[in-house]
């Protein structure tokens, strides 16, 4: 009886270490950074969601645009995910924001894109948090991002009084 030779004992457990191989690189899924203060870095910069005069006869909505720009920088290469929230404002209620001119107030909401359909918020009662992610350059500085924010006032707030209403929103910049 002859004995095979080492090499062709180890052949089938190589095939089957190969495939395993195969197997593993098969289910990783593409890297994401703990993006450490060290490492990098993401700054917010807002422009206000500023209506201007506001016609409480007048049927149609009164629409206009902010916007929020998320610059990061650190290591090249590095995958920087980030989410966008807005918090409910003074009303505390992102069902109806209000806007408020000492005791009178004016409903508004604040949405994700220009068809006006979902709220932005934090995540809860039915709002959407927006996440994005930035792959840093050779240089480790990405172009910045922008994204608008999308500010509506009901038409036909009869009971609205002249004044200069406002609220104050809070965005959380959030990075892994």
């Amino acid at each position: 009886m002859t004995r095979p030779s080492p090499s062709l004992r180890l052949a089938p457990l190589l095939r089957t270490l190969a495939v395993l191989l195969c197997l593993c690189f098969a289910c990783v899924k593409p890297a994401q950074a703990l993006c450490l203060p060290a490492v990098c870095t993401c700054t917010l910069a807002t422009t206000n969601v500023a209506f201007g005069n506001y016609a409480p006869l007048a049927f149609g909505n009164t629409d206009t645009t902010g916007s929020l720009k998320v610059t990061c920088g650190g290591v090249a290469g590095l995958l920087i995910p980030f989410n966008l929230a807005i918090s409910a404002g003074g009303s505390a209620s992102f069902t109806n924001r209000q806007m408020k001119s000492g005791s009178n107030t004016l409903s508004y909401n604040l949405y994700t894109d220009a068809s006006y359909a979902t709220v932005w918020g934090d995540g809860s009662s039915s709002t959407q948090i927006v996440s994005s992610g930035v792959t840093l350059d050779l240089l480790g500085l990405a172009p910045a991002q922008t994204f608008y924010v999308y500010g509506r006032i009901p038409g036909r707030q009869i009971t609205a009084v002249p004044g200069v209403y406002n609220d104050t929103i809070s965005v959380t910049l959030t990075y892994f």
